[in-house]
């Protein structure tokens, strides 16, 4: 399980651990990590060219360490000095001593571009180390280290970030100005919620983490599931199993208009554990069509029999009956859709039976009477506000899709998702397959997070680089399951 810490939790580690170390030894383990990564980049050092763009704060003094080992092996590295009166005076003298140049990159008016002086060795560079600001910096770069953000964009080098890329923030993951684009992010002791979470996830590039001995709560702020999680997770059946012990789901989807949300809905229930699935709906016809091992109703969801869960709303318009039977059932339910639309809050917080709701940012920007770009700016705070209001537990889709669990806790982060997914009718493939991982046992936080996990994973498969649809991401979920096991 790959884990994110708070800063403040971050801030405490570092010093526990330096009250037990020797004065700089934290600082030289974050150097040496980060040198040997630049290296490993650069792949020849004798020779190459190197920037360090230096703040005020620790992350100025790793880089600094870390370019005087460079420079000892023979790169041409210049620091520039965007807070001269406050650079870290230790990684300062160090890189002086192995042979560093130093110059200013602070414009004379204080903003606006950046100093001639500065351009030059930028555009040359071969490799860029971001140590500006560090995980304590808030609201975007100031005015004097924006113009070296743009800079970057246009630069040829290499650009690797110390600790997280300057200009976003650590523990939300919101990026509220001018930041830094970086190709590689060296992280120390632990992930940062930041760089599992967008927009600022993108800022990122490929993560690298270096140990540095941090003693770390149990509980973390973030989890990302791995194959080992998954794999430990997923419903199998035993010798004893039959179709019911399995587990069964009800999907209540689809409507004359959007009878494929029904198809795909089933779909994915199909493929997610459960031994059977029910539905019920308009789009019965449709759905024995493709599938016919579904067990379809003509009544209502009061009246369809006995399932171990519920899926409500994907592509069922304005039914708002069929929304309430479903959250009055004493079973897990799964609200997406236009079930969102449709439920009531004060039914759903009645619940006893646990709530999934899978909106993605629109819906629940609706939900939480806010703009979707609100949603899409704070992902992190949005999740749990959602989960918060509805006493539910919440997945909200995207780029880096989030679980929200009702009861607080870490919030899971699903790190398969690709932009092929980004496709009509694949929400309802997903709806179907975590319902289908309720139905089967799961909690909500890790049916939702299981579902989304494989849901990733089948959409890079469908997909391979070209696109795909929705059928062909449900198709890819057995390919998904037999990867995670492996």
């Amino acid at each position: 399980m790959r884990t994110a810490y708070s800063v403040e939790t971050v801030r405490t580690a570092e010093r526990e651990l330096m009250a037990r170390l020797p004065e700089g030894a934290l600082m030289q383990r974050a150097a040496a990590g980060l040198a040997a990564t630049c290296a490993e980049l650069l792949g020849r050092v004798y020779g190459s060219r190197v920037v360090l763009l230096i703040g005020s704060g620790d992350n100025g003094g790793d880089a600094l360490y870390a370019g005087a080992r460079l420079a000892r092996r023979g790169a041409g590295v210049t620091a520039v000095l965007l807070a001269p009166d406050r650079t870290h005076p230790g990684g300062l003298a160090a890189l002086r001593r192995a042979g560093g140049a130093v110059t200013s990159g602070v414009p004379a008016d204080g903003a606006g571009a950046a100093p001639r002086a500065v351009e030059e060795p930028i555009g040359r560079a071969d490799l860029v180390v971001d140590g500006i600001v560090g995980i304590g910096g808030k609201g975007g770069l100031r005015p004097d280290a924006a113009p070296l953000a743009a800079l970057l964009r246009d630069s040829r080098a290499v650009v690797v970030a110390v600790d997280l890329p300057s200009g976003v923030e650590a523990d939300t993951g919101e990026v509220l100005g001018e930041a830094v684009r970086a190709d590689l992010t060296v992280t120390f002791g632990t992930h940062k919620p930041g760089l599992l979470v967008d927009p600022a996830r993108e800022y990122a590039g490929s993560v690298r983490l270096v140990d540095i001995g941090l003693t770390l709560p149990a509980e973390a702020g973030l989890e990302a599931l791995q194959h080992a999680d998954v794999a430990a997770r997923l419903p199998l059946p035993g010798a004893a199993s039959d179709k019911y012990r399995r587990g069964v789901v009800g999907i209540a989807a689809g409507s004359a208009r959007y009878p494929g949300a029904a198809v795909l809905a089933v779909s994915g229930a199909l493929r997610g554990g459960a031994g059977a699935v029910r539905y019920v709906g308009p789009a019965g016809d449709a759905v024995i069509a493709r599938f016919p091992e579904t067990l379809v109703s003509d009544g209502g969801p009061a009246r369809a029999g006995r399932v171990q869960a519920w899926v409500v709303g994907p592509g069922a318009g304005d039914d708002a009956s069929a929304v309430a039977e479903v959250l009055a059932a004493d079973v897990p339910v799964l609200v997406d859709a236009d079930g969102l639309r449709l439920a009531d809050r004060a039914a759903v917080r009645a619940r006893t039976a646990p709530t999934l709701m899978t909106p993605h940012a629109g819906e629940a920007a609706a939900l939480l009477g806010v703009p979707r770009e609100s949603v899409e700016a704070s992902r992190l705070s949005s999740a749990r506000e959602l989960a918060r209001l509805y006493g539910a537990t919440v997945l909200l889709k995207g780029a880096t899709t989030l679980v929200a669990d009702a009861d607080g806790g870490p919030v899971r982060v699903n790190p398969t998702g690709t932009a092929w997914l980004a496709t009509a009718g694949s929400g309802d493939v997903l709806s179907g397959l975590a319902g289908s991982l309720l139905a089967a046992g799961l909690s909500p936080l890790d049916a939702g997070s299981v579902a989304a996990y494989l849901h990733g994973l089948a959409g890079r498969f469908a997909a391979d680089g070209a696109p795909a649809g929705a059928h062909d991401v449900a198709e890819a979920l057995p390919e998904a399951w037999r990867d995670v096991r492996a």
